[in-house]
């Protein structure tokens, strides 16, 4: 593994000392340009509306530990 990782090194620092004394050129030859993807959805329609509603709610009596007497009905 240390052995690959010199011989990179050693290359990037050929590559470096060539691009530096001019003996390396790299030119764009021509535009990197990506094209957009493109994306067609075919999706449902939906509506969101409301309407009062009277709804009935159970009822909760809470009596206290030690307390007799009878809840009113």
């Amino acid at each position: 593994m240390r052995v690959i990782l010199v011989l990179l090194g050693l290359g990037l620092l050929i590559v470096a000392g060539l691009l530096m004394t001019g003996m390396l050129s790299i030119d764009q030859t021509r535009s990197a340009v990506v094209q957009a993807p493109e994306f067609r959805a075919d999706m449902g329609k939906v509506t969101v509306g409301s309407e009062k509603k009277t709804v009935e709610v159970p009822r909760i009596n809470v009596e206290k530990a030690g307390n007799t007497a009878q809840p009113a009905q």
